[in-house]
């Protein structure tokens, strides 16, 4: 029996087990996947993370990139270096995921690859989880298996609401030089952003506010004949993203949820890598806590998640409300100002926080929209 069994090997389950073992605990991730997939994903980094692991991330960083461009439909062009000490990392998620595991596994963790998790059952004093072959038992459980994973529903958690989103990938020399680019003006109720790799793009778009859009796949490739990418070998792939929608319970019975299962994703930028991070980091040391006598630990990650995570997403959601709403507006009065770019890295890289600039922005906007 294991102290802790984590579902699911992306970024969040990584981190949880790389934590866990590092504390000494036992530690079992269980996936379905045979190996490590690309994922629907761009694949971008912020630096931030860096502090939270014992271990380099270069030999996984694709590029590294300081400058941003902005448009509003493929015009009004803004070009942004940013001022952050370290550039945006850009990565490959099957690189990134694997080097989690293998720091994970280094540490004492075992991975287990190709095994379905079939159901969960609570024991007395362990869990039960049920697979296409033997049973696996833990005295804790991790649900880190995605947006449309079956842990929260198995533990009768609220689950976060999903959102479809689409990635397309493009294998093209411009990439080695090019620029992050965030494109406005396309897509209703969201953007489309677009990561250079060192030998080709990934380039995704979603949306944040009202109904789903069928048309995403379409778009992006719109997208990449007007920016002039190449035709040949293009991937398009479609997923759910689970924006953080509010304050939930994410812990049960000797049990928690991290990553998008947990509904970790920005709602405002949709970044979901840090935040799934964070929460494995988060969720491990409750878990360690709990395995040490804490019985109030699992709640205080419920809790901690909410005044560190949450808070700081409900105004990030206050945000996404005015800036997709009016898009227009919101280009000319904010996204094409230089100082908004640097303020966005700057909470993407941890050096501010949503709650200390969402006041000023809104009055912005709302000043824009007044004078519209």
């Amino acid at each position: 029996m294991f102290d802790c069994v984590i579902i699911g090997a992306g970024p969040a389950g990584g981190a949880a087990a790389y934590h866990l073992a590092k504390r000494g605990r036992s530690v079992l991730v269980l996936d379905q996947q045979p190996q490590p997939r690309q994922g629907v994903c761009a694949g971008g980094v912020s630096p931030a993370i860096a502090p939270w692991f014992e271990f380099d991330f270069s030999p996984v960083i694709s590029r590294k990139v300081k400058t941003v461009r902005y448009t509003w439909k493929y015009e009004e062009p803004v070009l942004v270096e940013l001022e952050t000490a370290e550039p945006m990392w850009m990565v490959r998620r099957d690189a990134f995921d694997q080097l989690l595991l293998d720091e994970a596994a280094g540490q004492g963790a075992t991975v287990e690859r190709g095994v379905e998790v079939t159901g969960i059952t609570w024991k007395g004093d362990r869990w039960q989880i049920e697979t296409n072959g033997d049973p696996r038992f833990g005295r804790y459980l991790i649900g880190a298996d995605g947006a449309n994973g079956p842990v929260a529903p198995w533990l009768k958690l609220k689950t976060p609401k999903t959102r479809l989103a689409a990635t397309l990938e493009v294998s093209s020399p411009q990439a080695e030089s090019a620029p992050i680019d965030f494109a406005f003006g396309q897509v209703k109720n969201g953007f489309i952003w677009q990561f250079p790799k060192a030998d080709g793009f990934s380039i995704s778009t979603s949306t944040f506010l009202g109904g789903d859009n069928k048309k995403l796949p379409k778009l992006l490739q719109e997208y990449a004949d007007t920016v002039g990418l190449p035709q040949g070998d293009r991937r398009v792939q479609e997923s759910s993203i689970a924006l953080w929608d509010g304050d939930r319970p994410l812990h049960s019975q000797n049990a928690l949820l991290i990553g998008e299962g947990a509904g970790f994703v920005d709602p405002l930028t949709a970044e979901g890598i840090r935040p799934c991070l964070y929460s494995g980091m988060t969720g491990a040391e409750a878990i360690d806590k709990a395995l040490a006598g804490d019985i109030n630990a699992l709640e205080g990650y419920s809790q901690t998640v909410q005044e560190v995570w949450g808070a700081d997403m409900a105004w990030a959601a206050r945000l996404a409300a005015a800036l997709y709403r009016f898009p227009g507006i919101a280009y000319k009065v904010a996204i094409k100002q230089p100082i908004a770019t640097q303020i966005m890295l700057k909470i993407l890289c941890g050096e501010l926080r949503y709650s200390q600039v969402a006041n000023r922005a809104l009055r912005r906007l709302s000043g824009g929209m007044m004078g519209g």
